[in-house]
């Protein structure tokens, strides 16, 4: 099932399989005031600053003027969140070091990030999961014409509270061609329950590195139901859904469009800048203290930020906003597939 555009570690599941346990949730993150303090401008030790990146990412510096691809952070209301309110100014360093490490950022209309917000809450809803806490979550468009990942401050209280940190484009699963999966929608949360991996680099039989260059990370979020996108009659199957980056000579010129075989595909910037940020690592940066292979896995040139969360959200504005999650398509006797790595990196 392996092919050229690969983008997902991608195994159907088979209905003679028996039950994986269970995975585990986890408990929700602690608050702001409840996490040790890091090393941030939002409140300095004498002496120290916010790294900056390299211009070889493909960024450029920020201002007050303005971000690339972002409206101005001195927008009604910012200045008074940077000033006062510790969640604001974690809001504007993670900005800032988005449009200095990610290259390509896009601006959405406002109406855009209005309707992702809706979309997104409605999906929380759904999977009773409220927003709780101040965090940072991903949520991806799936939307063909669309193909965009925005990273979203979202607060508690609605959505007056969410506030676009930065958007890009993305590849998600490719329809009408065979062994292609549609990206679930969803909610799918990134615990420690799953142990992530990195990108060997190496190349599959058509040359191309499906998983992106040596040591990107791959953030891996189970098996999960997709629908078949080479069938128009609903079937499906599991997949191992997974985000990471692609080959950036021959495949990072595709994002934008529906490519993948059902996983979310990034550029190399912005792998570079989700892993080095944490913004996925709630879980796993409590489970490093502890844990080895959690420590070993996290780079240790990562400054993460102290609003990490752990959800994608998957939408599709192509679809009614009606339509229900894609677990909900599911054959209710359809049993789970086998708790089993993902294949080898360098196997893709």
């Amino acid at each position: 099932m392996l092919r050229l555009g690969l983008a997902l570690s991608l195994v159907a599941a088979s209905p003679s399989r028996a039950a994986p346990p269970p995975i585990v949730a986890t408990e929700p993150s602690a608050s702001l005031a409840r996490l040790p303090p890091l090393q941030s401008p939002c409140s300095p030790p004498s002496g120290t600053r916010l790294p900056e990146t390299p211009a070889a990412h493909g960024g450029s510096s920020a201002n007050r003027a303005g971000l690339p691809g972002l409206p101005p952070i001195g927008g009604p209301g910012e200045a008074d969140e940077r000033a006062d309110d510790a969640v604001g100014c974690e809001f504007a360093v993670l900005r800032r070091a988005m449009a200095r490490e990610v290259a390509g950022l896009v601006r959405p209309s406002d109406h855009a990030v209005a309707e992702l917000t809706s979309r997104a809450l409605t999906l929380l809803g759904q999977a009773g999961r409220p927003i709780d806490t101040p965090q940072v979550v991903v949520v991806v468009d799936r939307n063909p014409a669309v193909q965009r990942l925005m990273l979203m401050l979202a607060r508690p209280g609605g959505p007056a509270g969410w506030r676009l940190v930065g958007a890009a484009h993305v590849s998600t699963g490719q329809a009408g061609r065979k062994d292609y999966y549609l990206t679930p929608v969803g909610v799918f949360a990134h615990t420690d329950a799953i142990l992530d991996f990195r990108a060997a680099g190496t190349r599959n039989e058509h040359h191309v590195r499906g998983l992106g260059l040596a040591g990107m990370r791959v953030w891996d979020f189970g098996w999960q139901w997709a629908l078949k996108g080479w069938h128009t009659d609903g079937a499906g199957g599991d997949i191992r859904l997974q985000m990471h980056a692609t080959d950036p000579d021959l495949l990072e010129r595709k994002l934008g469009h529906p490519a993948s075989e059902g996983c979310v595909r990034l550029s190399s910037s912005m792998n570079r800048f989700l892993d080095r940020r944490g913004v996925l690592d709630a879980d796993y940066e409590r489970a490093a203290a502890t844990d080895i292979r959690y420590s070993t896995l996290l780079s240790p040139q990562r400054t993460p930020t102290r609003l990490a969360g752990r959800l994608l959200i998957v939408i599709d504005t192509s679809r009614p906003a009606s339509d229900p999650p894609t677990s909900a398509s599911r054959p209710p006797d359809w049993p789970s597939p086998d708790a089993v790595p993902a294949p080898a990196p360098d196997t893709m």
